[in-house]
């Protein structure tokens, strides 16, 4: 199956496991879908990941991660720049998700980074997703 927006695909099926209250999702692998799931887990939204080698397509495992009472830790996911419009910011633009309680995902021309960092380094980029 060809998907086009692999972001948004990306972003789905975290979403539908972790409403369904799935420990694991596998999903399609690249190197955007890589560098996201690794801000991810960096900021603490998933427990881990790994990329699976197969022969036709490498695949990421991700362990989503619950609070003590099986309380959601991503408790929202939206796609931004899609490809029919893209959503690009300025450096001084960039902007806040929930007031900071949660974080904006940006493909810059240094990397793929969350707000944060970007308003740290001073580059704008493309809005990929808001995640809180």
């Amino acid at each position: 199956m060809a998907v086009t927006d692999q972001v948004a695909d990306l972003l789905t099926r975290i979403r539908n496991a972790n409403m369904a209250g799935h420990d694991h999702v596998e999903i399609m692998g690249s190197r955007l879908g890589v560098e996201v799931v690794k801000i991810l887990q960096s900021e603490g939204f998933v427990k881990s990941y790994e990329v699976v080698k197969d022969k036709v397509q490498n695949r990421i495992k991700v362990s989503l991660k619950y609070g003590p009472r099986k309380e959601k830790v991503v408790t929202g996911l939206k796609r931004v720049s899609k490809p029919g419009r893209r959503v690009y910011t300025k450096r001084g633009e960039i902007p806040r998700v929930l007031g900071g309680l949660g974080i904006a995902i940006l493909s810059t021309s240094s990397g793929v980074m969350t707000d944060r960092a970007a308003r740290k380094l001073g580059v704008g980029g493309e809005v990929l997703c808001y995640v809180w």
